[in-house]
């Protein structure tokens, strides 16, 4: 059995896949960390062994592409980051091997509901945990505000928008008849991000942080115990039978810890758990190699994150 492995991250050019590589980078098990995305004018190039230009995965090449670069780069593992691939592998069922090769990601159950923010929120009511009142504007007569509006398939908060009245509604419901509408949430200092791991052998891990957001990105946050949360990441893993490491986004309300996304993907905050023990990456890896996962100590509560930035100059 190999020891050491070539790895392909694509989608390796954000701010995800630059924490990936550091730590990929940081581990024993790789002899190779190869990066792949649309472009090379982003600092993975300095974080990644090598960085190849493969066209998006909407492109009829995006496939015969990747084959190449697992052909020459000797690639045994691929892990992707992007949304993008991540729902195509979803739509096409694909989990475990992707062109015959080992694939690091989240089941496919997981993925199907995650990425579907209406889905998410009927599977929340399936198994008795509160959500956020959602419905697709589309079908919407009478709404109460105020609203969060937001693409039902979309990731990241350039679509997200607050509806207070109803000829913002009316011009929202015309442009976007498929995006969903949920209630907003109030408590906005009491939002928590959540990281769930679970292997093959059912072995459940959780991380569970305060945050704030910078800009649209969890810019500062702390490690809590909260025993509903954990009792609610119980609940969704089991839920989703899964496999693999999402990402729960939450508020406290008066219902109690309410989800307003799950995201079935490795987190921005990835390099934070990382540092702090919680080290999803390195044991979805051994997971899917079959190797033993190793051992997690949660961090001790009140352990901080601050989101920083480092410059690079070519």
């Amino acid at each position: 059995m190999k020891t050491k492995y070539n790895i392909l991250v694509t989608g390796c050019g954000g701010d995800i896949g630059q924490s990936i590589g550091k730590i990929l980078k940081s581990s024993a098990l790789f002899s190779n960390v190869i990066g792949c995305d649309m472009t090379d004018e982003h600092a993975s190039i300095f974080i990644y062994d090598k960085v190849i230009i493969v066209p998006a995965c909407k492109s009829s090449k995006y496939i015969s592409s990747l084959e190449a670069v697992i052909k020459q780069e000797l690639i045994d593992i691929i892990l992707p980051i992007s949304e993008p691939e991540l729902r195509l592998l979803s739509v096409l069922r694909i989990e475990y091997t992707f062109l015959n090769k080992m694939l690091i990601c989240a089941n496919l159950k997981a993925m199907e509901i995650g990425f579907d923010k209406y889905a998410t929120a009927i599977f929340l009511q399936r198994i008795s945990l509160p959500f956020p009142v959602t419905k697709i504007i589309g079908d919407i007569i009478d709404p109460t505000f105020p609203l969060i509006l937001k693409s039902r398939t979309g990731a990241g908060s350039k679509s997200i928008f607050v509806l207070n009245d109803i000829e913002e509604f009316k011009f929202y419901k015309r442009k976007y008849p498929d995006f969903i509408t949920q209630e907003l949430l109030v408590n906005a200092n009491e939002e928590y991000t959540c990281g769930v791991f679970k292997s093959i052998d059912g072995d459940l891990r959780t991380i569970i942080y305060r945050r704030k957001l910078v800009d649209s990105y969890s810019g500062f946050g702390v490690v809590v115990e909260n025993e509903a949360i954990e009792q609610l990441l119980t609940t969704i893993a089991d839920g989703l039978a899964l496999r693999g490491s999402i990402n729960v986004q939450l508020r406290l309300a008066e219902k109690g810890p309410c989800v307003f996304e799950i995201n079935p993907r490795f987190s921005s905050t990835a390099m934070f758990r990382h540092l702090m023990g919680f080290e999803d990456i390195i044991w979805s890896i051994q997971d899917a190699l079959g190797i033993p996962v190793s051992n997690y100590s949660k961090p001790l509560v009140g352990t901080k994150f601050y989101k920083g930035f480092t410059e690079y100059v070519k």
